[in-house]
């Protein structure tokens, strides 16, 4: 068989058709069931137990992470692994989630009675209300789709979608709801991008001390290319008797100084420095002072303090070097 480029997007675009409509339906159910849910989970003492098998059991993973990296704790317990000794991982302040499209997945089934007894909530989510699962559980949330995906209707794609997707849901509303914040968020991820970029700030990784660029207002632009050379950041502060921050001089203030020939042995460097300049203060975060280096088009700053003194120093491969970029 050959392939067709137009006929490889037709039947790319057919299946994103077909999950959209899987995906809009479920805006039926978020009901009064759905709520129930949220309430069962939000009101959980301990945590909330995800269970699935086959793609339920990868997406119900998913479910779990995302709960617990937003505030609710969770996590994934294989229902085949279960029988054999990991029921022992459920308490009874414990909320069990159960996935099964059909509802009556054999593994999950055969672990309902210990689960019962146990007296713990039992969230179901299947796309058969009327399944053995739906039935016993304490709420149901109806994710049933009209058709797969995949053309020969058997591989579980729009309704391993809907389960995702209604997941999705549960989670971002318990967010909503336990007033879960970027802070509390960041905690939770402190060591990838997003917690360095929700975590770290400038006092982190600025230079300081003898590391800072910094020449005074009667040093000649010869002085301030020798400083700018040895503290290797492109550009150094300018600063008055008092210290405080009166200018910076930067390779870009280099080249165009350049252009008007002047004597650098002799010119004082108040007079080709940018003066005011943008100085920023140590406790923000090194996400912001990348965005002001953005918005500036600039590539380093000088931190100062209340008084506007010159406490550190920071340009963009720091910011790359501490994997904010």
């Amino acid at each position: 068989m050959k392939l067709h480029d137009q006929k490889l997007r037709e039947l790319g675009l057919a299946v994103i058709q077909v999950e959209m409509q899987a995906i809009a339906a479920l805006k039926d159910q978020i009901n009064d069931s759905f709520v129930c849910a949220c309430k069962l989970m939000f009101t959980c003492t301990g945590r909330v137990v995800v269970i699935g098998m086959g793609k339920s059991g990868h997406i119900a993973g998913k479910i779990a992470s995302t709960l617990a990296s937003t505030g609710t704790p969770a996590f994934f317990v294989h229902p085949g692994e279960a029988s054999h000794g990991d029921l022992g991982m459920i308490t009874r302040q414990d909320v069990v989630l159960a996935l099964s499209n059909s509802g009556e997945t054999e593994e999950i089934i055969k672990i309902l009675p210990i689960i019962k007894r146990l007296g713990v909530p039992l969230i179901a989510m299947t796309g058969n209300p009327a399944s053995t699962l739906a039935v016993v559980a304490t709420t149901h949330i109806n994710v049933n789709v009209e058709q797969e995906a995949c053309p020969l209707g058997l591989a579980p794609t729009s309704s391993t979608t809907a389960a995702l997707v209604m997941g999705d849901a549960l989670a971002v509303s318990l967010l909503e709801a336990r007033g879960f914040t970027r802070d509390d968020f960041a905690l939770s991820h402190p060591g990838g991008t997003l917690g360095k970029r929700l975590l770290l700030l400038v006092s982190d990784i600025m230079h300081v001390a003898t590391d800072i660029p910094s020449v005074p207002e009667s040093a000649l632009i010869t002085d301030a290319l020798i400083e700018m050379t040895e503290k290797k950041l492109g550009m150094t502060a300018i600063v008055n008797v008092n210290n405080r921050v009166t200018g910076i001089f930067t390779d870009g203030d280099l080249r165009r100084m350049l252009r008007k020939n002047l004597d650098i042995h002799n010119t004082v460097i108040t007079e080709v420095m940018t003066s005011p300049c943008t100085v920023i203060s140590s406790g923000i975060l090194a996400a912001e002072a990348m965005q002001i280096m953005e918005q500036k088009k600039i590539n380093a700053l000088i931190v100062v303090d209340s008084q506007g003194q010159a406490v550190g120093a920071i340009n963009m491969h720091d910011l790359i070097r501490a994997g904010i970029v």
